[in-house]
């Protein structure tokens, strides 16, 4: 049997394999698209191994050859698409941007927080020195009392003294030079149901005075302090008295500054040289010097001491508009003011801080008119009380039924509306 050549093994049996028979490599291809003659074209073997081409990559090709072999401008390039929304909860730029907002947010609110407790501490701390910064008193008289009753009634007392004063400041504030101490304001707030009431009580009034018999309620204060004024006017009217706040010459200056000044509104101009006071007609601002001079004239008021009560409210209302006022109570810088103005006042041993800020809300209601203002009712200018008319109108506040008075009863001066006009 003749040698075959083992095709699997490449060798024959018994001989090598006839080289002319073997296949011989193909000859380059001569064909213009550079495949092989005799077989198909085919895609090289470089191409073979070359990576499909993106569908966008290829109509971009497209484009370009359009452009190359058509017309000669290039057709438009389609819009790339907006990139994918970013994964709830991701790690990428966009997810990290939103922790870091949150973040942010968080620590923004936690300084928020720092803030707003540091300033209501503020608040308080000042708040209670404010209340703290003002003097205690002995004011309570011994013996007999009336009995409690309805409602709360404040003393008011304006003190002449001038005491702590320098004689610069006597000069500065013309408070002369006069000794001792006399009540130039005596006032009884009523607070209670009804609406609030503020009566003035004439420093000239002539009632008896325990111990001391019949003459001017002023000389009281100078007799036996707050201790016997308040004896006095709760044995002459009836009322209980349930707290006290004094106010010296030098007090009022500061409290009027400490609240950064007040608006009076005379109805004429006003010269009087004792109380150094010239002001013009019309609401206008005043300073501590100025509201001294304006509660202390009696010489430039048509009723003399009577008009000056009726100043003496209007500055009284004034502060206390201005120091129970939101833009004072919330902002420390001026409460801090405040507490310094506070030097020259005392009020009555036992009122707490509670009952000084109701004592203040009330005397902000004398300047929004949404209290009564009176005098004591009083029938001529020697100031003799009208009996029948006081007892009447004190009446009303010992039942706490000021809702009640009947007009014409409450006057600011304290005379019948007939005579006033």
């Amino acid at each position: 049997m003749p040698d075959q050549y083992d095709w699997l093994f490449g060798k024959g049996k018994g001989s090598s394999p006839d080289p002319s028979k073997q296949p011989q490599p193909s000859q380059p291809s001569s064909r213009p698209d550079g495949a092989p003659q005799g077989r198909p074209a085919t895609p090289s073997d470089d191409a073979t191994r070359a990576m499909p081409i993106d569908d966008r990559d290829a109509r971009r090709a497209r484009a370009g050859a359009a452009y190359n072999a058509n017309t000669g401008t290039r057709p438009p390039t389609p819009p790339t698409p907006p990139p994918l929304a970013p994964t709830p909860g991701g790690t990428g730029t966009s997810g990290g941007r939103s922790r870091r907002s949150f973040v942010s947010f968080k620590t923004a609110r936690r300084i928020i927080y720092v803030l707003v407790l540091a300033y209501i501490v503020s608040l308080v701390w000042v708040g209670l020195g404010v209340a703290n910064a003002v003097a205690r008193v002995d004011w309570e008289p011994s013996g007999t009392r009336p009995a409690d009753q309805p409602g709360t009634n404040y003393l008011i007392v304006a003190s002449d003294s001038r005491k702590g004063l320098t004689a610069k400041q006597r000069r500065k504030l013309s408070t002369g030079d006069a000794a001792g101490q006399r009540t130039d304001t005596i006032k009884v707030l009523h607070t209670g149901s009804g609406p609030n009431l503020l009566m003035t009580i004439p420093r000239d009034s002539y009632v008896p005075i325990p111990g001391h018999g019949s003459t001017k309620i002023n000389a009281a204060f100078a007799y036996g302090g707050p201790q016997l004024l308040v004896k006095t006017i709760e044995q002459n009217t009836g009322l209980h008295i349930d707290g006290y706040v004094e106010i010296g010459m030098g007090g009022l200056v500061n409290l009027v500054n400490g609240v950064g000044g007040i608006t009076i509104c005379p109805t004429k101009a006003m010269n009087d040289p004792l109380a150094g006071l010239h002001v013009k007609a019309g609401c206008q601002h005043a300073g501590g010097i100025k509201a001294l001079a304006y509660s202390r004239s009696r010489h430039a008021q048509q009723l003399g001491d009577l008009g000056r009560g009726e100043a003496q409210t209007e500055v009284i209302g004034q502060i206390g508009k201005k120091a129970a006022s939101p833009s004072t109570l919330l902002n420390p810088f001026k409460l801090h003011r405040l507490k310094k103005g506070t030097s020259g006042i005392s009020v009555g041993k036992g009122m707490g801080n509670v009952q000084l800020a109701r004592f203040g809300l009330a005397m902000k209601s004398v300047s929004s008119g949404k209290a009564l203002t009176c005098g004591i009712p009083i029938s001529d200018l020697y100031v003799h009380w009208d009996k029948t008319r006081a007892l009447k109108l004190i009446g009303y506040l010992k039942a706490d039924k000021t809702a009640n008075i009947p007009a014409g009863l409450c006057t600011p001066s304290g005379l019948p509306k007939s005579v006033t006009g």
